[in-house]
């Protein structure tokens, strides 16, 4: 159940289904795919409700979970592709699987504190998803024991780039999250020196050269399917073709709901976890099919395991 007739998440939307019918066909197991409009999703869920649907995977817009979260109505098994804010529990039958940027936040705070990292500078913007991206980061941090972040704005203007530049010049800091759209990050790297840098992995949406050149050594979480494309695992399942790589993401995303779909045969599984297209997929005790992507690095403008991995 997708807004696949949506002016604004449509080619989202078919991304997701086509990752979808890709996992179904090399399963070969029929799905019923419904779409609908902005505004449409309980009309849809209505329909895969009435149809009989074991399980319905959507949706996939954060507004419209809300809508469906707040039915007064017995849910059906419903894998949802977005989250609700950050502490709303979810309905009664009701799991998610999201790559939602929180997410991968939340794996940068773990493998900083697993590297002994004491003292964090997170440098963020005004933008909302990035600040949900440094909010996350900051609460898992200080779950695992860290003392509080130190919190620095970032501005595209000289005169706040400068008061950056003097503010980081006077703190000892043992590693930063750049919570930055791509070209920020290759703006502010270079004022942080030699410490381990973390971002999102929208750095990694095929950036020019020009700002590949600029982001060595800045580390992020991918998915498996973009960070290791040869990997047995996948090779009997094609590729879309995508121009950017959040679609190429969702594609991925779609490929393993459908796994996870497939466990609701008979009712929710107790347990589930799963090497998969968007990472190391489990299922936690909220509801919550959870992500451990893989950990990269640049490396002379390209994509490389980081740490190892």
């Amino acid at each position: 159940m997708l807004p696949l007739e949506s002016t604004i998440y449509g080619r989202a939307a078919d991304a997701v289904k086509a990752g979808f019918l890709v996992a179904a066909e090399a399963a070969q197991e029929k799905t019923l795919v419904i779409g609908h409009a902005d505004g449409g999703v309980v009309e849809a869920f209505a329909k895969a409700i009435a149809g009989g649907a074991g399980i319905i995977v959507g949706p996939l817009v954060r507004d419209d979970l809300k809508t469906i979260a707040g039915l007064s109505v017995e849910l059906p098994w419903t894998l949802a592709l977005n989250q609700l804010e950050d502490g709303a529990p979810l309905p009664l039958r009701m799991y998610t699987l999201t790559l939602a940027i929180e997410n991968d936040a939340r794996q940068l705070a773990r493998v900083a504190r697993d590297h002994n990292a004491q003292a964090i500078g997170i440098i963020t913007s005004d933008a909302p998803l990035q600040k949900r991206f440094a909010s996350a980061f900051a609460a898992e941090w200080i779950l695992l024991g860290g003392g509080p972040p130190a919190f620095l704005r970032f501005e595209r203007t000289p005169e706040m780039l400068g008061v950056l530049k003097r503010e980081l010049g006077r703190m000892p800091l043992d590693a930063a999250l750049l919570a930055l759209d791509a070209g920020d990050v290759a703006l502010v790297k270079p004022y942080i020196g030699q410490i381990p840098a973390y971002t999102s992995g929208q750095v990694n949406d095929r950036q020019s050269r020009e700002i590949l050149r600029d982001l060595d050594d800045v580390r992020f979480v991918e998915i498996p399917w973009l960070a290791d494309p040869g990997a047995r695992a996948f090779e009997k399942l094609p590729r879309g073709d995508f121009r950017n790589a959040s679609l190429d993401r969702l594609y991925a995303l779609g490929i393993d709901a459908f796994r996870v779909a497939q466990a609701f045969r008979d009712g929710p599984p107790s347990r589930l976890e799963f090497d998969g297209a968007t990472g190391h997929v489990s299922l936690d005790g909220s509801n919550q099919f959870v992500r451990d992507g893989r950990l990269m690095r640049f490396d002379a403008g390209q994509i490389v395991p980081a740490d190892g991995q």
